[in-house]
C-alpha cells in the first residue's frame, strides 16, 4: 500500500521584510493594541494596559478591535498603527 503525501504549503518564499527598531525605553510612548474581538483579549490586554502605565510609564495605550476576527484589520485601525510606537496584537481562543 501506498500514500500519496501533498504538502500544501506555497513554493514561494515571502519576501523579506526588516524588524522593527526597537525603542529604547517605553516612558512617553504610545501602545496600540489590535484586537480580534474574542472574549479572551479583554482580560489579556486589560492586564498589560495596567502593566504598561505603572511599570513602563507609557503615555498612552490605543485600544482597537478588529470587525472580523479572521479577516485582516480593517484599513482605518491600519491607518492609525503608523501614529503608535508599537503594536500588540492578540488572539481571544
Amino acid at each position: 500500500m501506498s500514500f500519496l503525501v501533498l504538502d500544501p504549503t506555497n513554493e514561494r518564499a515571502p519576501p523579506l521584510g526588516q524588524l522593527a527598531k526597537r525603542p529604547g525605553s517605553l516612558r512617553g510612548k504610545t501602545v496600540g493594541f489590535i484586537s480580534n474581538g474574542k472574549e479572551g483579549t479583554k482580560g489579556f490586554f486589560a492586564h498589560l494596559d495596567r502593566l504598561l502605565r505603572e511599570e513602563f510609564c507609557v503615555a498612552a495605550v490605543v485600544s482597537r478591535t478588529k470587525s472580523n476576527y479572521s479577516a485582516p484589520a480593517d484599513g482605518w485601525i491600519v491607518g492609525e498603527v503608523a501614529n503608535w510606537d508599537m503594536v500588540v496584537t492578540g488572539i481571544g481562543d
